[in-house]
């Protein structure tokens, strides 16, 4: 592709990201508008989140296994469809139950498009900048944190929480368009088959990945997923402060983003270490300084920093280590991520409903975190491409069997 057509193309993958982001945190900060509405606990609340994970989770590999064949822009366009229309179907729900089944009906496209997109994104700017590509998308998915979720939460708290997921729909209709106008017919597609993308799946390194990420990204959504009720009830920050709060943890979210793109570029290993050691720290900074705005906020743009130069690092890992099927590798990461954000809502909402405190889930997400570090580094240090069953040759990629010496840093 020519320079020319390349920056457009990132630009609609990027505002993808920045619906997608949009919707996925944007319910953390309108967690107490959904609790009173429907009547149930914040906690129980908190559900709804878990079950936008579960269909991240389901989705990613399913829709990229079965869909291997299809045009890369046409199964684009497909999932932002479903994505748009699932979220409108969020904004009608009348009980948690039903609030909870159209968050897993919007989650399911989720991971599929980030995969599919990444690989688009990668073959669009050449093999050697795929940390770039791949941190290009994801500043949608960031500065959906500093303009998108603020906004829908300013929405949800002026016109009703329901109107954040309307606004959602309306963002998925533009990025419809902006992906059918921008991004080249052919752009990511090779030939596949489901077959294809099953056969990356029989890697050790690529599932140590997948258990690491699962747990040790846990720990951001630990608190994240409950940052309104906290900043209120033990920041003492006000209602009208949580937007700029979540800006606040966008801008550091952006700022990862385009640091750990770089440092991935230079070395994925290092940088997934960073991110996991940095996360941490992240966290045991919100925990001892929660109850005092000024640190608080601090901490919480921290957390924003590290936490996505350790997401964006685990998604270029996951790539490298399914080299014949980069769209699976990079939806696995998000399956991987979203099983982090399930986990971590679940115990987050845990430890607060046994009582322990708005501040208790920032130690439940240290341990998460240092977990994930820990199968990192006593298992995950293989070099990336390494299969470890024995495949047909009509299945094997050559790129499957044969490490990149440039991905083993």
């Amino acid at each position: 592709m020519t320079a020319p057509r390349t920056g457009p193309a990132l630009l609609a993958l990027a505002l993808g990201g920045f619906t997608i982001g949009t919707t996925e945190f944007a319910t953390m900060g309108l967690l107490s508008d959904i609790a009173t509405d429907l009547d149930v606990s914040i906690p129980t609340a908190g559900h709804a989140i878990t079950a936008y994970a579960v269909g991240v989770v389901v989705g990613a590999p399913l829709l990229t296994v079965l869909a291997a064949r299809m045009p890369r822009k046409t199964l684009l366009l497909a999932l932002m469809g479903f994505y748009a229309v699932a979220n409108v179907l969020s904004a009608t729900a009348g009980s948690i139950e039903t609030l909870v089944a159209g968050r897993f009906l919007a989650g399911l496209p989720h991971g599929a498009f980030f995969g599919v997109g990444a690989a688009v994104g990668a073959a669009v700017v050449g093999p050697g900048r795929r940390g770039h590509a791949v941190a290009m998308m994801m500043t949608g998915l960031t500065v959906a944190n500093v303009v998108g979720v603020p906004l829908s939460t300013y929405v949800g708290q002026q016109l009703g929480w329901r109107a954040a997921f309307v606004l959602v729909g309306v963002l998925g209709l533009a990025t419809l368009v902006a992906l059918w106008r921008l991004v080249p017919a052919g752009a990511g597609h090779e030939a596949s088959s489901a077959r294809r993308e099953l056969a990356a799946l029989r890697n050790a390194p690529l599932w140590i990945g997948f258990v690491a990420a699962s747990i040790g990204f846990g720990g951001m959504f630990a608190v994240y997923s409950y940052v309104e009720p906290t900043i209120t009830r033990v920041t003492g920050l006000a209602t009208g402060a949580v937007p700029i709060v979540l800006a606040v943890f966008g801008v550091g979210m952006t700022v990862g983003t385009l640091l750990g793109g770089r440092l991935a570029d230079r070395s994925v290993m290092r940088t997934v270490y960073l991110g996991f050691v940095s996360t941490a720290a992240a966290l045991v900074l919100f925990a001892l300084t929660g109850e005092h705005p000024v640190p608080a906020v601090v901490a919480l743009f921290l957390l924003g920093v590290t936490s996505q130069v350790l997401g964006l690092s685990l998604q270029t890992r996951l790539m490298d280590l399914s080299p014949s099927a980069p769209s699976l590798g990079a939806a696995l990461c998000h399956s991987a991520l979203n099983v982090g954000n399930a986990n971590g809502a679940f115990l987050g909402g845990l430890v607060i409903a046994a009582g322990w405190g708005y501040l208790a889930p920032a130690w439940t997400g240290v341990a998460l975190t240092l977990a994930g570090l820990v199968i990192i580094l006593v298992f995950g240090r293989r070099p990336a491409g390494v299969v470890v069953a024995t495949l047909p040759d009509a299945v094997r990629s050559p790129l499957t069997s044969q490490p990149r010496p440039s991905e083993s840093r």
